[in-house]
């Protein structure tokens, strides 16, 4: 790119990939800094520059979209499938970190819902490309791969996308997760992840819908109003581990889940999309799996993090995990 970033095309064919990037964009100087919180032991990461990235342009605008004639975006070329390049506002610049942006694809008035089996089955190869990349990097403790949708959730741009964040540091959810695997294993002598998806099985009230290769369900201890767990039923450490019958039966579950979300109620479904991957020391403690989940609560009311889910991380949830899940199985 002009500035010095890097844009990987992923495309279903052989392509000829070789537009130029024609903006005058200086190189990318800003750096960022983690510090650690010495009361909760968690990590912060300030960034004061992602305070100017752009915030919800109009279509015209739209720096995702791909670039046409008088107009040049971070996407030379003048179509796409899918495209991945370096985040110019990084939540880790300059640092160990790395920040991508993945664009699903060239339409901007779609969701991720509506692409179809086969590009969806293309992101799942993008994220385990960018996955097996990036943690082979030196310094990088775990890779998170995510989407956030709709402004509700913060978006700052409409165009279908996610992002990916290889860590410096393990996050706290892992962290936790982590913890109480080793002190279940070492009480019981089983393992966690096995002893979770047996209790969700076998009480099918919160499974919403499964297939050969993966199982979705609603967590007995759901923390947002709308939340599926994704995992597959054959244990991997992160997505490039997962095998072609398996990444086939999670892009067909997962928009099969994605269109229930949006058919809940008669207005938009914003939604955190987050893959749960081992963290790079860990791989044989873990379980891959996604959290999906939405802060809308019911129509025209949302799920607000106030004081006691702030301040004190202690979560209250308004809905009944297992009267979401029978919502959810007659949602489409």
């Amino acid at each position: 790119m002009a500035d010095g970033r890097e844009i990987r095309y992923y495309d279903s064919e052989l392509r000829e990939r070789s537009a130029t990037d024609t903006r005058d964009l200086a190189p990318v100087e800003s750096r960022s800094h983690t510090t650690l919180d010495a009361l909760t032991g968690e990590w912060i990461t300030h960034a004061t520059h992602r305070q100017t990235r752009t915030f919800l342009p109009s279509t015209d605008l739209c720096p995702l979209c791909p670039s046409v004639s008088g107009r040049a975006t971070e996407i030379p070329e003048p179509d796409y499938e899918v495209v991945v390049f370096d985040n110019r506002f990084s939540a880790f610049a300059g640092g160990p970190g790395h920040c991508d942006v993945v664009c699903f694809t060239s339409a901007h008035d779609t969701t991720f819902a509506a692409l179809g089996l086969a590009r969806a089955r293309m992101v799942v190869d993008v994220w385990a490309d960018r996955t097996a990349d990036l943690t082979a990097r030196d310094g990088v403790a775990q890779v998170f791969c995510f989407e956030n949708h709709g402004e509700e959730i913060g978006v700052t741009l409409s165009h279908p996308h996610g992002q990916i964040y290889a860590y410096p540091f393990i996050t706290p959810r892992a962290e936790k997760i982590l913890v109480s695997a080793d002190r279940h294993r070492r009480e019981t002598g089983r393992d966690l992840f096995e002893d979770v998806l047996a209790r969700e099985r076998d009480d099918e009230n919160r499974i919403v819908a499964t297939n050969d290769e993966w199982l979705a369900f609603v967590p007995v201890a759901a923390r947002w109003p709308f939340e599926v767990q994704l995992f597959p039923r054959r244990r991997v450490a992160d997505i490039p581990d997962l095998d072609d019958s398996q990444r086939d039966g999670f892009a067909d579950l997962y928009l099969d889940m994605l269109q229930r979300f949006a058919a809940l109620f008669d207005e938009s479904m914003p939604y955190i999309a987050a893959w749960n991957q081992a963290p790079a020391t860990h791989r044989d403690a873990w379980w891959l799996h996604m959290q999906l989940f939405s802060i809308r609560r019911a129509p025209g009311k949302l799920k607000y993090l106030a004081g006691s889910e702030s301040a004190m991380g202690a979560f209250i949830n308004d809905t009944d995990p297992a009267a979401v899940a029978a919502q959810l199985r007659a949602a489409r």
